[in-house]
C-alpha cells in the first residue's frame, strides 16, 4: 500500500470565495466543481508531505497550509494587489526560505514560501 495523493479540505459555506484566493492569485486550475465542493490545483505532479509542528519557525503561529511558489515576491505583489493583508513577512529565514504568511478568504494561515538559491 502506498499513498497517492493526500488532498486539504478546508470547510466552508462560501465554495465560490477560493476562487479569487486560489485561482485568480495563485493561478490554481478549476480541476472539479460540485457545487459543494470545488478543487483547485495543478497536473503537475508535487511532492507528498505532511508537517506535524509546535510553531511556524521564527515563533510563529503553525500555519494551515503551507504553498511552495517558485517566485515569492510576485506571490506577495499579486495577494496585495488582491486586498490580502499580509501577517508576517516577507523574510528570509534561516532555514533556507522566503516566506509570508497571509489569510485566506475562510480565515486560514496560509504560509507562501519559496527555498532561497545558495549564491
Amino acid at each position: 500500500m502506498k499513498v497517492k495523493r493526500i488532498v486539504a479540505n478546508i470547510d466552508t459555506q462560501d465554495i465560490a470565495a477560493a476562487k479569487c484566493f486560489y485561482q485568480d492569485v495563485l493561478g490554481l486550475n478549476l480541476l472539479m466543481d460540485h457545487g459543494w465542493i470545488a478543487t483547485y490545483g495543478t497536473a503537475e505532479e508535487m511532492s507528498v508531505q505532511i508537517s506535524f509542528a509546535s510553531q511556524g519557525g521564527s515563533d510563529t503561529l503553525t500555519p494551515d497550509l503551507s504553498i511552495e511558489v517558485d517566485d515569492v515576491d510576485t506571490a506577495l505583489e499579486r495577494m496585495k494587489n488582491a486586498g490580502f493583508p499580509i501577517e508576517y513577512g516577507p523574510a528570509d529565514e534561516p532555514w533556507g526560505v522566503r516566506r509570508f504568511y497571509v489569510r485566506d478568504p475562510f480565515g486560514k494561515l496560509i504560509n507562501i514560501l519559496g527555498h532561497l538559491q545558495n549564491n
